[in-house]
């Protein structure tokens, strides 16, 4: 008698250590995906940008022409390396890349009303990295 009920207090444990293990984890991950700072962005200075930034920061204020279909698109910040912003927040421009056959992997990033916000982003790597560009 005082086995099988050793056993039914083993299989008891063992399920509140599974259940126990579970919730952990969940705990463990929940805090991963809420807990995510703002993403620590470098700074350059505009005048510091390629030639070919600068003049794309210009043509951002003044609404254009700008060279590309695709300038002024969404950009879905899906990789929350920016600021956390609702979708629609943030647009794409193309910086020319010399010698580059299609749009290359130069970007600024403009955050609320394009032409006004001031708060601008610039990318060398395709969106790996970004620079706040500081006026």
């Amino acid at each position: 008698m005082i086995l099988l009920h050793k056993k039914a207090y083993m299989k008891l444990h063992a399920a509140f250590l599974k259940k126990w293990t579970v919730f952990l984890v969940m705990l463990v991950l929940s805090a991963a995906v809420f807990a995510r700072e703002a993403p620590v962005l470098g700074v350059i200075a505009a005048a510091d940008l390629p030639q070919e930034a600068r003049t794309t920061l210009m043509l951002i204020k003044q609404g254009g022409p700008f060279a590309y279909d695709k300038d002024g698109i969404v950009f879905g910040n899906y990789e929350a390396r920016l600021p956390r912003q609702k979708r629609g927040y943030y647009h794409e421009y193309t910086v020319k890349t010399p010698r580059a056959r299609n749009r290359g992997v130069r970007r600024i990033i403009a955050g609320g009303e394009p032409k006004t916000s001031g708060e601008y982003y610039y990318t060398d790597d395709h969106y790996e990295s970004f620079r706040k560009i500081k006026e």
